[in-house]
């Protein structure tokens, strides 16, 4: 249990988390873009074609498009084109049609780009390259995990996209097993055992993803034969976008709001790399997008969202159904997390994305609550000796440049993924921090070492990574927090108070602007009261 949950468990009825939106790429690796030799090779050996030319590939597409009328025609399906709208309402009809029986709801012809095989006639070779092409979408139920789409491209070598939905598998194991619940589109609001719910959302594996994508092909995609797909030409999937998502269930739906407007208060200024210009107070700062930043938005549906994000990976927070507050990972390219994508990694990918959730939970349990020195202040100022005798100076953390490193270690990029850093990773962000890019590696690692010194920063084991421990983390917060949410502003506002400011109405004033207001104010009665205003 982490930190946030323990502290708030009064006000939660139950916890679970699973995988949301699954969407995989597939291919039959022989026929990757870059083994055209092999493509040529099954076609003359395997199916005997003399002649490789843009006719027998123009054939191969145009078998599959008259087999699809035929079968669409033999089991009643239509083949529609899609409006310009929102495609999961344009094909819900289509599913309460449907209704619970397993099955394709509808077929969906759209015109877009991918990978096909193309004949040059004056080099007389093949390539696979991107073509605007007519593909399908196969909207299916499931009998294994529910709705679901799979859209195939008719054109050589017949790649494919699948998406799922973790919500929908886990419903169906539900049903099986005779559990009641209560699930509203992508949230479980009950479960009358929600400790089997965490049980079959830990047990979903590669094959619950891959099984039924290959049912499926088996039956919508048959240029190949069972016995080329015994020799090993069959489609492999790939993660493309995948979503983790841990989801608290409140007892009230005022605690689960009130909760996400704290936090969205409270987290304005963490985390956000503009911010790092008040906290150090250089005008010059250039904020280092590289490292992510944390956003506060409203998504068409006027859903607030917190929003943190590095490259292709982010965590979003949000209330979901007015009662559940949704940790969710999500990640469009693995190689960010260090994870290759075939499908065979999905629990490691499920580790990584659990272990970044309640990371991202505690961290927010800081944001909402500092936790004051009792005691180890002292001793945070005293040097440290080593075992072997080693002495590390103490840590003065009103020091700029130990809260650069501070400010650089607690960077979303570090909390989510592996949770761990290199000092050389560190040394670009602490310079901007510090606005001196003549601040040297030695002297990052110098400053690193009262930290590791302390035990709030930890090597791992057999690598050259560090990460931060659950004290170093709190204490970051909070030192980081007194400088950029109260030292740094108030200074400012006393010293150097910005015109403008004043013109803007009270009402229109954060929360936050109008407490630091009242404590100027109460500042200027005191200095009055004790002689000492100017």
């Amino acid at each position: 249990m982490n930190r946030f949950v323990q502290h708030h468990r009064q006000l939660i009825r139950f916890g679970y988390s699973c995988f949301d939106r699954i969407i995989c790429n597939g291919l039959v690796p022989e026929f990757h873009a870059s083994r055209c030799g092999t493509i040529v090779w099954f076609l003359r050996n395997q199916r005997h074609v003399e002649t490789l030319n843009r006719a027998y590939f123009a054939k191969v597409a145009g078998e599959y498009h008259e087999w699809l009328t035929a079968y669409a025609q033999q089991t009643g399906l239509a083949i529609v084109e899609p409006e310009k709208s929102r495609r999961e309402d344009w094909v819900e009809p289509y599913y309460r049609q449907l209704g619970n029986q397993p099955g394709i709801a509808v077929i969906l012809k759209a015109r877009e780009s991918e990978g096909i095989v193309v004949h040059f006639a004056k080099t007389n070779r093949i390539d696979v390259q991107q073509r605007f092409v007519n593909l399908y979408y196969f909207y299916l139920n499931d009998a294994d995990c529910g709705r679901m789409f799979l859209r195939v491209c008719p054109y050589f070598p017949f790649s494919l996209r699948v998406w799922m939905n973790g919500h929908n598998w886990l419903a169906r194991r539900l049903e099986r097993e005779k559990i009641a619940f209560d699930k509203r589109d992508n949230l479980f609001v009950d479960c009358a055992h929600p400790e089997r719910l965490q049980e079959l959302s830990d047990a979903f594996g590669p094959q619950d993803v891959r099984g039924p994508v290959e049912a499926w092909l088996t039956r919508l995609l048959p240029f190949f034969s069972e016995a080329e797909r015994q020799q090993g030409y069959r489609h492999q999937l790939y993660m493309t976008q995948m979503e983790y998502c841990h989801n608290l269930l409140f007892h009230k739906r005022a605690a689960a709001h009130k909760l996400l407007e704290r936090l969205m208060d409270e987290g304005r200024g963490l985390g956000h790399p503009n911010k790092l210009a008040v906290t150090f107070g250089r005008a010059q700062f250039r904020a280092d997008t590289r490292t992510g930043q944390t956003v506060m938005k409203i998504t068409k549906l006027r859903t607030p969202v917190i929003s943190s994000s590095y490259k292709n990976t982010s965590i979003k927070q949000y209330v979901s159904h007015g009662v559940g507050l949704r940790t969710e990972s999500a990640c469009h390219q693995l190689k960010d997390l260090g994870i290759q994508k075939n499908v065979d990694n999905l629990p490691r990918l499920r580790d990584v994305f659990r272990t970044a959730n309640e990371r991202y939970l505690d961290v927010q349990q800081d944001v909402l609550a500092s936790y004051i020195d009792r005691g180890q202040l002292q001793e945070l100022f005293r040097p440290t000796v080593s075992a072997s005798g080693r002495r590390v100076p103490g840590l003065h953390l009103d020091d700029p440049r130990l809260l650069a490193v501070l400010q650089a270690v607690t960077c979303f990029m570090y909390l989510s993924g592996k949770g761990c850093f290199r000092t050389k990773d560190l040394l670009v962000d602490v310079q901007k921090a510090l606005d001196k890019p003549e601040y040297q590696l030695s002297q990052l690692r110098y400053d690193l070492s009262k930290f590791r010194g302390k035990g709030l920063v930890v090597r791992e084991r057999g690598t050259q990574a560090y990460h931060l421990t659950t004290e170093g983390y709190r204490l970051a917060i909070l030192y980081l927090k007194l400088y950029h949410r109260l030292y740094a502003p108030l200074t400012a506002g006393l010293r150097e108070p910005v015109p403008a400011d004043n013109a803007v109405l009270s009402h229109r004033q954060t929360k936050l602007d109008r407490l630091y207001g009242a404590v100027d104010q109460a500042l200027e009665k005191l200095t009055s009261h004790l002689g000492m205003a100017a």
